[in-house]
């Protein structure tokens, strides 16, 4: 039988990003230096396929510090952790080994020298999130003020209206995050805002790509995990650029073939958490079931590194 044809566009940049690949090198160093088994506070990066991949290897996936015996490594997710939490590992003399991608680590930064400034801050993140906690975290309770919405900042109570900074999570869809922006500089006119932008390079050229992309497909598809924010914005943003189907999915069999009944193009990108193995494997689930053509939309070229801590560099 005759397979249907079908234009599968493919989002470039999609996929790993740097701190990603950092996070995930880190705990392989880690365990070959010094052995299985290593500590894992959270989830190193969110995507199951690469947690699964590295308990198998000797890494322990645990949430609190407390899990953690004193004469083993931990390391900290690319999330980022509360300034509490190196604290404690430092009072306990044990070996961490912080894997905070360096962008999150940057605002961590920012919203310090801002406190040192005197400044209240405002986070725009999602309650509950890893780097969310994590940043928040940086500076003593009440002097994070959280918005997650353009409503929450009319709601919001600061110290000292003249006295603000802001800071965002690394994550974010760019457009609802410019739209918060928008809000708190009507609200607070002196706010102060980021040297440069807190969403991160990745974040933002994946989501250039599925703009770009949208509008040519049936269908889209993000591979990545239901807990990664970046993956799902990006599947709001594919929505919103005009793609009238557009779901996460983790794996190919995740994939609701009966709602892509009839698409002639479809459109696949995936989280920055998630592997390439995995969107090959999504490809090739259309391939046994279409006469496929590629269609690459690039809208950025990335390379981006960056190196792993001085620890795992010398020798054991």
């Amino acid at each position: 039988m005759t397979k249907p044809q079908l234009t599968l566009y493919l989002a470039a940049p999609r996929g790993f990003c740097a701190g990603v690949d950092r996070a995930i090198k880190i705990v392989e160093m880690a365990i070959e230096k010094w052995g299985a088994p290593v500590f894992v506070r959270h989830e190193i990066v969110h995507n199951k396929f690469v947690v699964d991949g590295l308990r198998d290897k000797g890494a322990v996936f645990v949430e609190t510090l407390d899990e953690c015996p004193d004469d083993r490594p931990v390391i900290f997710s690319a999330h980022g952790v509360p300034k509490a939490v190196p604290a404690a590992a430092a009072k306990r003399k044990m070996v961490f080994v912080d894997a905070t991608c360096p962008l999150v680590s940057k605002v961590h930064i920012e919203a310090q020298r801002h406190a040192d400034n005197g400044l209240q801050m405002i986070m725009i993140g999602h309650a509950g999130h890893p780097e969310t906690i994590g940043t928040m975290g940086q500076l003593p309770e009440g002097e994070v003020l959280l918005v997650e919405t353009v409503e929450d900042v009319a709601s919001v109570t600061v110290r000292d209206p003249g006295k603000l900074a802001f800071v965002t999570q690394t994550t974010l869809s760019v457009d609802d995050t410019s739209d918060i922006v928008t809000a708190l500089q009507a609200r607070f006119p002196g706010i102060v805002g980021p040297h440069k932008e807190d969403i991160c390079y990745a974040t933002t050229n994946r989501q250039e790509a599925v703009k770009a992309m949208a509008p040519k497909c049936d269908a889209m598809l993000v591979v990545g995990a239901p807990n990664s924010s970046n993956s799902k914005r990006l599947v709001e943003v594919g929505a919103r650029a005009g793609c009238s189907y557009a779901q996460l999915v983790q794996r190919a069999t995740d994939i609701d073939w009966r709602a892509l009944d009839g698409i002639n193009s479809m459109g696949i990108t995936a989280g920055a958490s998630a592997p390439e193995v995995l969107i090959n494997e999504v490809i090739d689930a259309f391939r046994d079931r279409f006469d496929v053509t590629i269609e690459l939309v690039e809208t950025a070229v990335e390379n981006v590194e960056f190196k792993v801590p001085r620890v795992l560099r010398e020798p054991a």
